[in-house]
């Protein structure tokens, strides 16, 4: 068993540098605060709504990162980084929900469910955005934003440090883009401000007014979902806005590392990968089979029908969450057709959720190598991989099982949140595409999540979108180690 005195150097590590995430936390919640610029008649909300909890959020912060700092960094474990991202995302996520109890009139179950939805890049949500002041929609924005590229990585990207990868790969970010960690966090975020400034200068030059523009573009390029509008994108029913938008959900569905080889110009090694194959069997596939079997009956011209089926097919496998119509006269088919999309999702090491196109892809190439070897020689020797980047990755039984049993705790979670959301009088449709949406980060709704909904179904979406974001194996284990060393230190002291 580790001595005391091991745990307790261990821990002050945790603790500081979740006090370095609560501190870039803080900074965030001030942010809003250019908008005062534009809208000066808000200033009266910015001392109680945002000033006044990023200031407790940053003095426990500098609290954290100043006492339990020690003069050497140390280098995280993976286990490790999973406490510190649970530890921070769990605070800022309270300290997120604030501006919408003092500002909105939102319950402590309601803000805290908006606030997670925000931080996960779920995009559902209980705000009435008729009513909501600019400073509390540009935050929900910035939330999504910041989430998206994850606060370890932001933090890992602004300091110094052998930090290691265990923030990286607790926040779903175990490819890294060049060997060193934070040379490649520098350039996930310099992407991913990349994207943001294009997507909002697109959608300006689409139709949109400046500020819808820049909310839009941080939640498309998240695949968030949060809108300024009730209507979401069919506020417009634009073909020019929506041409615009789908591009950005499918940059912020690609693995960053696709990505990365994207922008180098290495088309090969993008179009034999994995996930990119998959994609581009799925859209095209379900947008038809979409068009045909559902919207060709609800809709009246063909202009229509094409445009629907396009946008909430990309809109659901991406899991940015975005909708141009409502849901309530689709069919049964129509349901499971998204409800299937939001349970793939989208890209490893993206801003988007699911159980992940990677994962599908080995999955199903492992069912195909099955099938050859029933027919091969028992001597016959297969070569077991799929192109991640420019390499072969050559994949043991071990990997193909985890992957496996990822998918089944997955679904484990998805139908025991149904099942809550079911007991509270939902249909089983209903409960299936909701809690769907929540585990899956995506943000579509078929009515079910609102102000109005009872606490047990918000906590358990709320539940469902912070697993959904981070890796299920690092949190859970995590949250064991917390439980396990704490009693473990405290027996040792006395």
């Amino acid at each position: 068993m580790r001595q005391t005195p091991y745990l307790r150097k261990r821990y002050q590590a945790i603790l500081s540098y979740t006090g370095a995430i609560l501190l870039m936390g803080a900074g965030l919640m001030l942010s809003p605060l250019v908008m005062l610029i534009f809208w000066h008649q808000e200033w009266r909300l910015a001392l109680p709504g945002f000033v006044l909890p990023s200031f407790a959020l940053g003095l426990l912060g500098a609290f954290l990162w100043k006492y339990c700092g020690g003069k050497d960094r140390v280098v995280l474990t993976v286990e490790e980084g999973g406490v510190i991202v649970v530890l921070s995302w769990f605070l800022v996520c309270l300290a997120s929900s604030w501006p919408f109890i003092v500002l909105q009139g939102l319950g402590f179950s309601q803000a805290v469910f908006e606030s997670v939805s925000g931080w996960t890049t779920t995009g559902l949500s209980v705000v009435d955005v008729t009513r909501a002041s600019h400073l509390i929609l540009i935050w929900r924005s910035i939330m999504q934003l910041a989430g998206g590229a994850g606060l370890a990585i932001i933090m890992i990207a602004a300091i110094a440090g052998p930090i290691g990868p265990g923030l990286s790969v607790a926040e779903g970010r175990s490819e890294q883009l060049v060997p060193q960690v934070r040379a490649s966090a520098k350039i996930v975020t310099t992407i991913y401000a990349g994207y943001a400034a294009i997507g909002s200068i697109a959608l300006w030059l689409a139709g949109m007014e400046p500020f819808d523009a820049l909310n839009h573009a941080f939640a498309a390029i998240s695949t968030g979902g949060f809108s300024t509008r009730p209507e979401s994108i069919g506020y417009w029913d634009s073909v020019a806005i929506e041409a615009a938008v789908i591009p950005l959900m499918i940059l912020g569905n690609l693995n960053f590392l696709t990505a990365y080889l994207l922008l180098q110009g290495r088309l090969r090694a993008v179009l034999r990968n994995g996930e990119v194959r998959l994609m581009a069997v799925l859209l095209p596939a379900f947008a038809l089979i979409c068009f045909w079997l559902v919207c060709k009956s609800l809709y009246p011209t063909f202009d229509k029908q094409a445009r629907v089926a396009i946008f909430e097919v990309a809109s659901a496998l991406t899991t940015t969450g975005f909708s141009t119509v409502s849901y309530g006269n689709w069919n049964g088919l129509g349901f499971l057709l998204l409800i299937v999309l939001m349970l793939i999702g989208g890209g490893t090491c993206s801003t988007a959720g699911g159980i992940k196109q990677y994962r599908i892809f080995v999955l199903f190439k492992s069912f195909v190598w099955d099938l050859r070897r029933a027919f091969l020689p028992r001597t016959a020797v297969v070569e077991s991989y799929v192109w991640r980047g420019e390499q072969q990755d050559f994949l043991t039984e071990a990997r193909i099982r985890k992957a496996a049993i990822f998918c089944f705790v997955y679904l484990t979670v998805y139908t025991v949140g149904t099942a809550v959301l079911a007991a509270h009088g939902y249909s089983l449709q209903e409960s299936l595409f909701e809690f769907a949406s929540a585990i899956g980060t995506i943000g579509l709704s078929v009515g079910v999540t609102a102000a109005s909904s009872p606490p047990l179904v918000l906590w358990a979406e709320s539940c469902g979108m912070f697993l959904g974001r981070l890796e299920f194996f690092v949190i859970i284990i995590s949250v064991i180690k917390i439980f396990k060393d704490v009693p473990t230190m405290l027996h040792r002291e006395r």
